[in-house]
């Protein structure tokens, strides 16, 4: 998921993950990317086994960990000795029938198997592999994503202060986040919609807090860490209950998590179009996936993977 100049957002909760990873006590990262796609995947095994035969320092030593994220990564990890491997999942590695099929036959020789929320682990392709799985989110930057005056979002973005406008948190040429379900409404209330396909990670907060309400319609999500960067900004969020959008958002006055339904999206988003500057109390739910706590049990479960048995 190496980010290039169309998508510079792309593989950046993989990278907050590595992050936050780094700064806990006693744990040492090395972060390996590469672009999407089946002849780079090939190279990269390559490439893996050249640059990552041991740890640095350390010339005939295993590595501890060899963590991968995505199905079809598994593969090429394998490739660099390791004590244990890991491999967290996302979603289309396993929804996609034929990535379903090539991730399938690599879980065998994963020893710590992760999904992003409960409900994609128990998609997994086996019932070994649906049973053994842990849930590792990857979480949300509580950094990054923090309450901005919205005028003063507004401004950076060269927006116009006064006029309401709705988010579409993703790239609208992703089909199952459903953008034209998001436009239908802002269309229905008469406000511009923004979206964040080809925006830089780094001003991603900036669209969040300039929203009147972020729009999460999707048909399915491995996680919703779109909806925690709202939340962790306290912007309104309304999302379908795909991922971790039903626990996320439970107890959060302001929000909605439900199908989509014109009428009720339409009924639920018109008072924070309404008010100068809406808000919600969310920054305390979205605390609860911050990326330093999920990483924090990506951690434990490497140390239990390395533990002895028996």
């Amino acid at each position: 998921m190496l980010p290039d100049a169309a998508n510079p957002e792309r593989g950046r909760f993989v990278r907050d993950q590595a992050s936050a990873l780094a700064r806990l006590q006693d744990v040492h990262v090395t972060l390996h990317e590469f672009p999407p796609g089946a002849a780079q995947l090939a190279r990269s095994a390559v490439e893996l086994r050249r640059r990552f035969a041991h740890p640095p320092g350390a010339a005939h030593e295993r590595w501890d960990i060899v963590h991968a994220h995505f199905g079809l990564t598994a593969w090429p990890s394998l490739t660099v000795r390791a004590r244990a491997h890991a491999l967290t999942v996302h979603g289309t590695d396993v929804r996609h029938p034929r990535t379903r099929i090539v991730t399938a036959a690599a879980l065998p020789l994963i020893d710590l198997l992760a999904a992003v929320s409960a409900p994609l682990a128990a998609e997994l392709p086996t019932r070994r592999a649906r049973v053994r799985a842990r849930v590792l989110p990857c979480g949300v930057d509580l950094e990054r994503f923090h309450a901005v005056p919205r005028p003063q979002a507004r401004t950076a973005l060269g927006l116009a202060a006064q006029q309401p406008y709705l988010l579409f948190p993703a790239d609208p040429a992703r089909a199952s986040k459903r953008h034209d379900l998001a436009a239908a409404l802002a269309d229905a209330v008469g406000v511009p919609l923004l979206s964040l396909g080809g925006v830089d990670p780094e001003e991603v907060p900036l669209h969040v807090n300039a929203a009147n309400a972020v729009l999460i319609p999707s048909e399915r999500e491995g996680f919703g860490l779109a909806a925690l960067e709202a939340l962790a900004c306290d912007v309104p969020v309304l999302a379908t209950p795909v991922g971790i959008h039903q626990q996320a958002l439970a107890g959060v006055a302001g929000t909605l998590c439900a199908p989509f339904d014109l009428e009720l999206w339409k009924e639920s988003v018109t008072p924070h179009l309404r008010s100068p500057d809406p808000r919600v109390e969310g920054r305390q739910s979205a605390e609860r996936f911050s990326a330093t706590r999920m990483a924090e049990l990506v951690r434990d479960a490497w140390e239990e993977a390395l533990r002895p048995s028996g």
